[in-house]
């Protein structure tokens, strides 16, 4: 069987058909996908970013206070496809991300990129977050509106109850304006090392409560319709002569390829001297790249 339930979440193995996933998650607005990379590759990624998580302080200053007390007790590990190979090369463009990207962001836009990569190391004593939906972030975008962030959190060590697992809303992407979740509608997306809780933007959704005793390692990892201004500056985490040296596929989720929606009516944006910056790449530019 290639889908089980787990609570109210379904579970489906990655390599049944992306539709099983997409819907999964226009059904619960979220969805457990087990074993999305192998255990080589959690590993490998493990390894590379092993000394960024030696040196993050889970104090360090945030941009507001709101987030200061979101990521609390967190140590994170920001532009992560420009710091692990692994991730950039394995994750953020796996073949089902970019199926399901295509599903549920590609109506919507002329070509979706990357919104945000980074390692969240919960530590023990870590509170639960507060129940949040991603999109928020763009609020100003008038409704009826379409999905505009497809996320995930992919586990790099189990994901416990105990160990904060993710807590998700199944259903809440389809609530009416105005409610919000209680702590007794949460799922908690229990799962192995290398499996991924996939879920809408509007989807309520938050870190759980730490009681372990070991960090609990994760990335979370999101998309978002190319023509809005992503979380992350994807362009100073990775910037051009990091990028240049990725895959063409790394480099147009990273945002570097024009989003030319000119066939749909709509112009063209994210031009570097007239040009799409993925032509420059391969003509060598910049001058590192040669």
């Amino acid at each position: 069987m290639s889908r089980i339930r787990v609570g109210r979440l379904q579970r489906i193995e990655a390599d049944a058909p992306a539709g099983q996933v997409v819907d999964a998650l226009r059904q619960d607005g979220a969805v457990i996908v087990h074993d999305l990379v192998s255990p080589e590759v959690v590993a490998a990624i493990n390894a590379e970013v092993q000394p960024f998580v030696d040196v993050a302080d889970p104090d360090m200053r945030h941009l507001n206070p709101g987030v200061q007390i979101f990521h609390a007790q967190t140590r994170h590990v920001s532009g992560l496809a420009g710091k692990s190979p692994t991730f950039a090369t394995e994750v953020m463009i796996h073949p089902l991300l970019m199926a399901l990207c295509d599903s549920i962001l590609g109506p919507s836009c002329a070509r979706y990129q990357l919104n945000l990569a980074h390692l969240l190391e919960r530590l023990p004593g870590a509170g639960d977050q507060f129940w949040h939906q991603d999109e928020i972030v763009w609020n100003l975008v008038p409704e009826p509106k379409p999905e505009l962030q497809l996320a995930s959190v992919i586990a790099l060590v189990d994901f416990t109850a105990d160990n904060g697992a993710t807590r998700v809303f199944p259903g809440s992407h389809q609530w009416e304006a105005g409610r919000y979740p209680t702590g007794a509608e949460a799922v908690a997306a229990e799962m192995p090392a290398g499996s991924a809780i996939v879920y809408l933007g509007s989807t309520f959704h938050g870190g759980g409560a730490h009681s372990g005793s070991q960090p609990r390692r994760g990335v979370h990892l999101s998309y978002t319709l190319g023509w809005l201004r992503t979380e992350e500056n994807n362009y100073l985490a990775v910037p051009p002569e990091v990028a240049c040296r990725l895959p063409r596929q790394c480099q147009e989720v990273l945002g570097y390829a024009v989003h030319d929606a000119i066939e749909r009516g709509g112009g063209y944006l994210g031009m570097l001297e007239l040009r799409d910056p993925i032509e420059l790449f391969q003509e060598g530019w910049p001058g590192s790249a040669s």
